[in-house]
């Protein structure tokens, strides 16, 4: 199963952590899969490329997060929040391949 975690203060999204495999199907066939990895690199290429925003990013196999570095980043928390959004999509079309999580702001990254 895919967690996804997002982090919030107050209203606002400051970050995520998707991690795991949906075991929708084999690896390489795996839909579900390619469809979350597309969203979450395409949201963090958004945030840190196109948009240029100052977030922490890390990535390890079967793990992606990414925390923004300053909380009054509004193009920032909307990238996340679409984020969010699609992977409810997603997780609507595939029952039981993703859990979505969301919590209080941490410490960045290692805080997480």
């Amino acid at each position: 199963m895919i967690i996804a975690e997002f982090i919030k203060s107050e209203e606002k999204f400051l970050g995520f952590k998707i991690s795991g495999h949906a075991g929708y199907a084999q690896a390489g066939e795996d839909i579900c899969c390619a469809a979350v990895s597309s969203a979450v690199m395409m949201t963090c290429n958004m945030v840190t490329e196109i948009f240029a925003v100052d977030a922490e990013v890390s990535a390890e196999e079967n793990k992606i997060m990414l925390f923004l570095s300053q909380k009054e980043d509004e193009n920032g928390e909307k990238l996340i929040k679409g984020l969010a959004m699609q992977l409810e999509c997603i997780a609507e079309e595939f029952p039981g391949s993703i859990e979505i999580r969301t919590g209080g702001a941490g410490k960045g990254l290692s805080g997480t």
